[in-house]
């Protein structure tokens, strides 16, 4: 339960800090990831346990793939960002990140890596179903488990206490793409609600 100790200790240095550095991975198009930065850079928010207000600061991007479009997005917002492959150059790169968050992350995350860092994830099912890969396709296919959750990360695969979830229906005029578009959009209204309230921010 090594989740429950990372919010502990996450609680502890927002009662000490008024800065929290993010470190967000991606491997793809990084709409979620320019979301994050959007929503959260250089923005101050309320946290009622310490009676102050606590600077969210994405310190770096993490990009798993050399031609993922979200470099390209990195560029654009000005976003320091680094292609890691291997896990030791991403556990380095990520040195002075406080609190991790995955944004369309497709490799596998060690147990080490867990142990390492504080990592939040977003899936595009209503977890526990359809885990893995090509999620959206089998909840829209089987019409079960649609939506999103958010969760904290652990050693297996989308897997790990739940932050927060929404269920989404498929509309009877929906195709593949236009339910594909309204999980993005979905995750973009939930990833920013469930990272306030796993660190008791207020907006």
């Amino acid at each position: 339960m090594f989740q429950v100790e990372w919010q502990k200790k996450l609680s502890a240095l927002l009662e000490k800090s008024a800065c929290l550095h993010l470190g967000v991975l991606f491997s793809g198009n990084g709409s979620n990831m320019q979301n994050l930065i959007e929503v959260f850079n250089g923005q101050s928010f309320w946290h009622p346990a310490s009676q102050q207000h606590i600077v969210l600061k994405v310190k770096i991007c993490v990009s798993s793939r050399p031609k993922a479009y979200g470099i390209t997005r990195c560029a654009q917002l000005k976003m320091p960002c680094v292609v890691c492959q291997e896990e030791e150059s991403l556990i380095q790169a990520l040195r002075g990140c406080d609190l991790i968050l995955l944004a369309g992350y497709m490799k596998i995350l060690s147990a080490r890596f867990v142990q390492s860092f504080p990592t939040i994830n977003i899936h595009p099912s209503f977890l526990p179903h359809h885990k893995g890969k090509d999620a959206i396709l089998k909840s829209f296919e089987s019409q079960e488990g649609m939506g999103v959750s958010v969760h904290w990360v652990d050693a297996q695969v989308d897997h790990g206490p739940l932050i927060l979830q929404e269920t989404l229906q498929r509309l009877p005029e929906d195709s593949l793409e236009d339910f594909t578009q309204r999980v993005h959009a979905l995750e973009q209204r939930l990833y920013p609600q469930a990272l306030l309230q796993a660190l008791g921010l207020e907006a």
